[in-house]
């Protein structure tokens, strides 16, 4: 009978394959971080220290206090990815936390579905006495994959990829490097439906938008993220801003707002009947 540790091992060896396609995804999250406010937690309060993230790398500032982030992310270069990602938004919530749930997890599911599939279809049988051990259908390979435990050492691994490669990284040199993929990740989930019935931007067009959009967002003078508050008074900026209706539904996603404020946006939009 094989060890379960077996898939472990294959899912090690998938990671490191797709080491540079994480490297990638990880530039490509992280872009946009210089524009936003920089926070600190003070005395157990979250305050704007007055400068974005990026002017505060600039400075050679740290981005994050003795107060925030996590101790394994601690000691970072003033100004780099690693001392973003222990940075706090104004909530409170560390960058690494957002990391982890829109990069890292699902990086390390799909890596293990890879892995699972390439036991499938190279070792069928060693796959099908697997998926009897862990108490799962050999057909179903995310209930195996959930039931075999391989994601959460697995994250550990990723993240240990992420920091060996960008740890010392000037954040701006990052988003620098990430931007490509990061339009092209924006236009995917514009063509996904985030404005239906209508053609997707290409990438070039979406990044024309997106700066418009974000002098927009700035225009506001709101708290980013943006709350549902400001909806009307950002709409009036975006379409201010020269954008038209189906390229402002396009670029939402990618602007620093609340989930509620995306919604409002889209409803003022098609309620003034140019949605």
């Amino acid at each position: 009978m094989f060890d379960v540790d077996w898939m472990g091992l294959l899912t090690r060896e998938v990671l490191r394959e797709r080491a540079a396609e994480l490297i990638a995804e990880a530039c490509a999250w992280s872009v946009g971080m210089s524009d936003q406010p920089h926070h600190l937690r003070s005395g157990g309060r979250i305050v704007a220290t007055g400068l974005t993230v990026g002017e505060r790398a600039a400075h050679g500032l740290p981005l994050s206090g003795d107060e925030d982030g996590r101790l394994d992310l601690g000691d970072a270069q003033p100004g780099s990815f690693q001392d973003a990602l222990n940075s706090v938004d104004a909530h409170g919530t560390v960058a690494a936390d957002r990391f982890d749930t829109d990069v890292l997890h699902p990086f390390v599911h799909a890596t293990c579905l890879a892995a699972a599939e390439r036991a499938r279809r190279t070792q069928p049988d060693a796959w099908a006495e697997l998926a009897d051990d862990v108490g799962e259908d050999a057909a179903d390979l995310d209930d195996v994959v959930r039931a075999g435990g391989w994601e959460a050492p697995l994250r550990i691994d990723a993240e240990h990829l992420v920091l060996a490669a960008l740890r010392d990284v000037p954040l701006i040199e990052v988003e620098a490097e990430g931007l490509p993929l990061s339009l092209v990740r924006a236009a995917e989930s514009v063509a996904r439906g985030a404005a239906q019935g209508s053609a997707a931007p290409t990438s070039d067009d979406l990044a024309g938008s997106l700066f418009l959009a974000r002098a927009a967002v700035t225009a506001t003078g709101a708290p980013l993220p943006v709350g549902p508050e400001a909806a009307e008074r950002l709409v009036e900026e975006l379409l201010g801003h020269g954008l038209e209706p189906d390229e402002l539904v396009a670029v939402l996603p990618r602007l620093p707002l609340q989930p509620a404020t995306v919604d409002e946006v889209v409803a003022i939009v098609r309620a003034a009947g140019t949605g």
